[in-house]
């Protein structure tokens, strides 16, 4: 019997040779024991390796029956019974026996040649934001803590039409406010490379599970920063897409450009995947971006960057942590390993702040300033904060402010038409203590607010440009640091061809989590 190392199954890269590798722990899926649930004795000294292989990969074998949906569920399950309790990533976990009825279902269709889709069997989880049928979703309040929806957000009816098996609910800051993963109704969500430091937020849980194998790929939202600071934190991969590229639904501010959806994985090939399966028009949202998902899906290597010129930011008049300033500035050798020219410019973000936290104020008035009055006493801080600010607001203000976006959005995209790509820090520190709600200040400088430590993530939300968060490096006490890749309008694909090439070019190994064990 061939002994099949982690280090081994990630280095396969192909699903092909990934099975190969497997294929003497596993055999043919048709030697399985249909409906007894029985498996190689070898598999159970090895459902850890499974946990981290690509998600693409998984699909594959899935596909040509190397391994079965029951065995994947049945790894991703004993995963999160080992490690979940020393991360608190997981808070709503669906029964077990419903979660591999579905997976034997999925088997079944597929021993009649019926493929359900692009997640077949995948166990997927999904953000305690995000509307579940059936299954608790409480936006980490206390006032929602036992609430079921009746019905499926657009993203979760996505993935669920894609095949994909909803595994759990991810833990969140409390209604996804702040970048730190902590809320009164599950406590925190601990970084896995250091139990006593933040996974960031609000996608915290989703980022935290992916790092400890204990599902293959987890949906997320971004107003601030939340698909790419939980990456940047844990070591895992996000994209903040273009507003529209998946559509909010149900949504009450319809027209909103801040807040969008989308996926966090371990690697650039299977976030474009999941992203295949995310994005797409709706009519119900009348920003969602007229192109089909399914040019997420094409192959993302290939591309030539040689001349492409790259902005390397300076510092954006903002205060940095030496340590995460120096380490991402060093990633330019990476680019012009690729032929990209890389010269130290920025745009000029004036005004970017106030337009962001304007909105943001504005946004939360509009949702929460008439359950102040009666539920005042269960909502946090900073909810209060942002209902305040938004009733100061006026008319005239806003417009002088929408004045000022607009122009923003004028300079940037002026800027981005002589660079393709702005690369920055997805924010401006490394993780922080789980107990800390947020940095004071940052290399002695004093932060404003609970998000003024993040304002290199929140500016790009104000002027829409897609951005992803990439793995550069790990600090001297070994925490995560990730890149920020930002793209023109609407080019997405854009973004991820550079944030692969990248990725392939940088080759960093990864550290198995302290977490993991």
């Amino acid at each position: 019997m061939k002994n099949v190392t982690r280090r081994e199954i990630l280095k396969a890269g192909s699903a092909a040779a990934i099975t190969t590798a497997l294929s003497p722990v596993w055999g043919n899926a048709k030697s399985q024991k249909e409906g007894n649930n029985v498996r190689n004795p070898e598999f159970q000294a090895r459902a850890e390796e499974i946990c981290f292989m690509e998600a693409t990969g998984l699909v594959e074998m899935l596909r040509t029956r190397k391994v079965s949906s029951v065995e994947v569920m049945q790894a991703h399950l004993r995963q999160f019974a080992r490690v979940n309790a020393r991360v608190n990533a997981i808070v709503t976990l669906v029964d077990e026996d419903q979660l591999l009825a579905e997976a034997r279902a999925a088997d079944d269709a597929l021993a009649k040649g019926n493929w359900l889709g692009p997640l077949h069997g995948l166990p997927i989880g999904v953000k305690d934001l995000h509307a579940t049928k059936g299954i608790r979703t409480t936006y980490g309040s206390p006032l929602l803590k036992d609430e079921i929806p009746n019905a499926d957000c657009l993203l979760v009816e996505r993935e669920k039409k894609a095949g994909g098996i909803v595994i759990g609910k991810t833990n969140v800051p409390e209604f996804g406010l702040g970048s730190q993963t902590f809320n009164r109704v599950f406590g925190a969500t601990r970084n896995p490379y250091d139990l006593t430091k933040t996974c960031g937020g609000s996608t915290g849980g989703g980022a935290v599970a992916l790092a400890c194998g204990m599902v293959p790929l987890a949906d997320g939202s971004d107003y601030g920063g939340s698909l790419r600071n939980p990456p940047n934190f844990c070591g895992v991969v996000g994209l903040r897409p273009s507003p529209g590229r998946v559509p909010n639904t149900p949504a009450d501010l319809a027209w909103q450009p801040f807040s969008v959806s989308g996926g966090v994985a371990r690697n650039v090939k299977d976030l474009a995947y999941f992203l295949s399966v995310l994005a797409g028009p709706d009519e119900r949202v009348p920003i969602s971006i007229e192109q089909p998902g399914s040019q997420f899906s094409q192959r993302l290597g290939g591309r030539s960057f040689k001349g492409v010129r790259i902005a390397m930011f300076h510092d954006m008049g903002l205060a940095w942590e030496p340590e995460v300033k120096e380490t991402v500035r060093a990633q330019a050798k990476f680019f012009e390993s690729l032929g990209c020219v890389v010269e130290e410019a920025e745009p000029d973000f004036r005004d970017a702040n106030e337009c962001f936290l304007a909105w943001r104020h504005w946004t939360m008035e509009s949702r929460f300033g008439d359950l102040i009055a009666t539920k005042g006493d269960q909502l946090n801080e900073y909810v209060h904060w942002h209902v305040e600010e938004g009733r100061k607001l006026t008319g005239p203000y806003l417009s002088r402010v929408e004045l000022k976006r607009s122009a923003l959005y004028q300079r940037v995209r002026e800027f981005m038409d002589k660079y393709e790509f702005f690369v920055l820090p997805v924010n401006q520190v490394l993780p922080f203590n789980v107990t800390q709600h947020y940095p004071t200040e940052i290399n002695g400088v004093k932060m404003e607010n609970y998000l003024a430590w993040m304002k290199s993530a929140c500016y790009i939300t104000v002027t829409g440009n897609p951005a992803a968060s990439v793995p550069c490096a790990y600090s001297k006490s070994g925490l995560p640091i990730g890149i920020q890749i930002v793209g023109r309008n609407h080019d997405d694909w854009g973004v991820l061809q550079m944030a692969f090439a990248f990725e392939q070019a940088r080759n960093l190994e990864k550290r198995k989590p302290v977490a993991v064990g």
